[in-house]
């Protein structure tokens, strides 16, 4: 609750939030405050400490420190305090000059109200990306970005939305675009109350929340899906699903497999949708209620301009079927990278007909019916004896096989061939494949250049707070090796 408070506030006095993935070591942390330049930083105790070591190398002038236990319910309040608050290093000291969270507000509430200062062109958010170089910068989003993101999934998702008093589950993070962009502008613009659920790898307790508080709408992404489905509440069929309409699968790539067992376990349709934090969350979705197309990512939300242009020629459009670079316009997309003009103008470009094209690094095609399907990255885009290979096709066959729970497909560098093709498999629990019967499942299923060359069995897969896996850190893994 507190992260919505405090974005509130900055917002009324004309500020920008900018919000830090909490699981950042400090190096990344002081990278990331460094690219973005915030005076105030406003963190949970536990995380109090991690700050104040980068600070001095830092913009940050000032932190604010708020305890989680502040609203929490009586009873759970006094049992934090005795049996964690200490042992989990939530009880801090504050350092002279910082301030508590909830002695502002006090403070505040004697001032009475204040009249906004935000503008629907002013700053709203500075949200961390790689782009497509994979170096750290801040996307400057406005507040108008911010209501045609609401406004759009709002209108798109309107079915599962209606009747009764719907809610919108985000077991997600709100330093993210899809929840800080797509679910928590629906809900504010909709006057829809927002689950919030704060460790989403806790999927026992994701389970019992749907179970308790029946949303009408999930968002998710792909690993939460398999997770749900691999847990024993589901699989014994605990888990009431009746009240979930819907389920919104975005920030990574859904396998037609996942999809499948999900929608036939819990009946909600799953809608995948795609977007970029550079667009603020203009969206590509499939229906709700139309026709989902197996692999495709749907179609462009309302106000979304989609083209499909040559990766080498950009001034060249594609026609339908045809593999090239997924560029979109939109009213809500970024203002630009936080102090970074040069990155800007390269993912950026203005066209003849006065629109601003976002190059998305991403390929893809769009069918006669205006579906689009996400081919890969052009960076993870594997070259082996001059055939190219895009990981997903390879990771999507992986998928299909009945021991797979997730895989991750790289190019490794290769003497003679260039590259080759790497996959990492996780399996289903109490599953069991060898290598052997994986890439035999290839086989019969790919060209013989397609193949992984070499499968690795593990317990898991390195990915994102969001649930991406990480390719570049299993391709480094295995060229360090």
């Amino acid at each position: 609750p507190q992260f919505l408070i405090a974005e509130m506030a900055v917002w009324k006095l004309g500020g920008i939030v900018n919000p830090q993935s909490p699981i950042y070591t400090e190096r990344e942390l002081e990278e990331a405050l460094r690219t973005t330049t915030p005076e105030t930083v406003i963190t949970l105790t536990a995380f109090y400490n991690h700050v104040k070591h980068v600070q001095p190398r830092t913009s940050v002038k000032r932190v604010i420190a708020t305890n989680i236990k502040e609203y929490l319910p009586p009873v759970l309040r006094v049992l934090f305090t005795l049996v964690k608050e200490k042992k989990e290093g939530h009880r801090i000291e504050l350092a002279a000059g910082d301030h508590w969270l909830q002695d502002l507000i006090r403070a505040g509430r004697d001032k009475g109200p204040r009249e906004s200062l935000a503008t629907a062109d002013s700053g709203a958010a500075i949200l961390m990306s790689g782009g497509t170089t994979g170096t750290p910068k801040g996307v400057l989003c406005d507040h108008r970005g911010f209501v045609m993101a609401g406004t759009q999934l709002n209108a798109w998702l309107r079915e599962p939305l209606q009747g009764g008093n719907p809610s919108i589950m985000l077991p997600l993070p709100l330093f993210h675009t899809y929840g800080c962009c797509g679910a928590q502008s629906m809900t504010v613009i909709g006057g829809i109350p927002l689950i919030l659920v704060p460790n989403p790898r806790d999927v026992g307790d994701v389970l019992k929340t749907i179970h308790r508080d029946h949303p009408a709408l999930v968002c998710g992404v792909p690993t939460l899906f398999t997770a749900m489905l691999n847990h024993p509440l589901v699989q014994k069929k605990k888990i009431d699903f009746g009240p979930v309409k819907a389920c919104f699968s975005g920030a990574a790539a859904l396998m037609a497999e996942t999809k499948k067992r999900f929608e036939d376990a819990t009946s909600a349709r799953v809608v995948e949708g795609y977007s970029l934090t550079e667009a603020t969350m203009a969206c590509c979705v499939n229906p709700y209620a139309g026709v989902n197309k197996i692999g495709s990512i749907g179609m462009p939300m309302p106000d979304v301009f989609v083209r499909i242009v040559d990766a080498d020629d950009p001034s060249k459009e594609l026609p339908p079927n045809e593999t090239g670079e997924i560029v979109m316009s939109a009213p809500q997309l970024m203002r630009g990278y936080w102090q970074n003009d040069a990155e800007t103008r390269a993912m950026l470009r203005v066209a003849d007909d006065g629109k601003r094209w976002l190059f998305t690094g991403d390929l893809g095609y769009m069918d006669e019916d205006g579906y689009i399907f996400v081919v890969d990255r052009k960076k993870d885009l594997i070259k082996t004896s001059g055939f190219q290979v895009w990981p997903r096709e390879i990771e999507e066959v992986l998928a299909t096989h009945p021991a797979v729970a997730e895989a991750g497909v790289a190019g490794v560098p290769d003497e003679t061939k260039g590259e080759v093709v790497h996959a990492w498999v996780v399996l289903r629990p109490g599953a069991t494949a060898d290598p052997a019967q994986l890439r035999a499942h290839c086989k019969a299923n790919l060209a013989p250049y397609k193949v992984p060359a070499k499968i690795e069995i593990r317990t898991e897969l390195p990915k994102t707070m969001v649930g991406k896996v990480l390719r570049r850190a299993l391709r480094a893994e295995a060229t360090s090796r």
